[in-house]
C-alpha cells in the first residue's frame, strides 16, 4: 500500500493508479458542474448540506472509500470521494460565487461540521480558506472547533494549513498552538507539529519568515516524549520541514533531545529523533543514530513530555467534545 500525505490518496493491489486516473477524469466534469450548482443553496445551509450530499453520492467510490479506512482507521463516516473529485466540487463552487460574503460561507462551514460524513467536513475547511482573511475571528471559532472534534490524522494535516496561514497573517496566534499543546486530545496535539511542518513552506513560509524556527522549536520541544504514535510523526515531520530552512539550531535541538532520551531509555522520543535524522549532516546523523542504539519505544510507555506533565498537575480535564458547541457569533 501507498500513501501520498499531501493529496491524501491511497493505493492498493485492486485500487491500481490506472483505474484511479480513468475513474477521476470521467467524473471530473461532473465534480465541477456539481459545485456549480451548489451556488444556488448558498442562503439555505440546511439545503446546501443536502445538495452537497447527493454530489457526493454521485462521486463517491466504494473501493476508494475501503483503502482511505485502511489508511486512516478512525476517519469515521466516509463516502468514499476521491481527493481530486473533491477538488474539483470545491472548484466549481468557487467559480460560481467569487463574490459570495465571507458570512454566508461561514454559516455554511458550520453547517456543514455538523454532518456526519468526512468529506462534508472537509469541504467545510475548504470553505474557511475563503473566509480567513475577511473573517478571521468567526473563522478561527470553527477552526477550533474542527480541530476539537477531529479524529483522524487527515483531518488534522488539512486543517493544518488553514493553522499555518492564520498564524502567518496574525502571529499572536501563535497561542492557539501553545494551548494545544496540553490538550487531552492527540489529535490536537497532533496539529502542533503538523502546522510547524506546513509552516516551513509556501505561503505561510513567506509570512512567518525565520520566526517558524525560534518558535517552532520550544513547542516541538514541549511535546517531545508524547507516547501516542500519531503525535510523534507530527513531530518528527516537523522536525525534519525545520531542518530544511535552519539545520544548526535543529541540530542542536536533536542533540538535547538525544541527551535526554539516553537518560532515561525514553523509546517514544529516541523513535522521533531517529526518523528526523536524514535532514541533518550524515556524520551527525549517524552519531545520534549510534547513541541511540537499543532504545526502541513501547506501546504501554507513558508520555514523558513536559506538556504532559503539566497537563497532569490539572488532573483529568472534561473532555471538550462533551461541551456544547455555542452559536457561531
Amino acid at each position: 500500500m501507498t500513501v501520498s500525505t499531501g493529496s491524501w490518496t491511497a493505493g492498493t493491489g485492486s485500487d491500481t493508479s490506472a483505474r484511479a486516473g480513468a475513474y477521476v477524469a470521467a467524473r471530473q466534469p461532473i465534480g465541477l458542474s456539481l459545485g456549480a450548482d451548489l451556488a444556488e443553496h448558498v442562503g439555505d445551509p440546511d439545503g446546501f448540506a443536502v445538495a452537497l450530499r447527493a454530489a457526493f453520492d454521485l462521486l463517491a467510490d466504494p473501493e476508494y472509500r475501503d483503502a482511505q479506512r485502511r489508511v486512516a482507521p478512525t476517519l469515521g463516516p466516509i463516502l468514499g470521494v476521491r481527493a481530486p473529485l473533491l477538488a474539483a466540487v470545491e472548484r466549481g463552487f468557487r467559480s460560481a460565487t467569487p463574490k459570495d460574503r465571507a458570512t454566508s460561507l461561514l454559516f455554511l462551514a458550520d453547517r456543514l461540521f455538523r454532518e456526519p460524513e468526512i468529506e462534508a467536513r472537509w469541504f467545510a475547511i475548504a470553505l474557511l480558506e475563503r473566509t480567513l482573511q475577511a473573517e478571521p475571528e468567526r473563522t478561527w471559532q470553527l477552526l477550533r472547533r474542527a480541530a476539537r472534534e477531529a479524529g483522524d490524522w487527515i483531518t488534522i494535516d488539512r486543517l493544518a494549513h488553514l493553522y499555518a496561514d492564520g498564524i502567518g497573517t496574525e502571529p499572536y496566534r501563535w497561542a492557539e498552538l501553545e494551548q494545544l499543546a496540553f490538550s487531552p486530545s492527540r489529535w490536537e496535539r497532533r496539529l502542533v507539529g503538523s502546522t510547524i511542518a506546513t509552516m516551513t513552506h509556501g505561503r505561510a513560509r513567506s509570512a512567518v519568515g525565520s520566526t517558524v524556527v525560534s518558535r517552532g522549536l520550544p513547542l516541538l520541544e514541549q511535546l517531545m516524549g508524547d507516547s501516542e504514535p500519531d503525535v510523534q510523526k507530527a513531530l518528527s515531520w516537523a522536525y525534519r520541514s525545520l531542518a530544511g530552512i535552519d539545520r544548526d539550531p535543529t541540530t542542536v535541538a536533536l542533540r538535547s533531545e538525544t541527551d535526554r532520551a539516553v537518560r532515561s531509555d525514553d523509546g517514544s522520543r529516541a523513535w522521533v529523533i531517529r526518523d528526523s535524522l536524514s535532514k541533518l549532516d550524515p556524520d551527525v546523523a549517524d552519531d545520534l543514530r549510534g547513541r541511540l542504539a537499543g532504545i526502541r519505544r513501547r506501546a504501554d510507555a507513558p508520555s514523558t513530555s513536559p506538556a504532559s506533565a503539566v497537563a497532569a498537575r490539572f488532573g483529568s480535564l472534561p473532555d471538550p467534545t462533551d461541551h456544547p458547541e455555542p452559536p457561531l457569533a
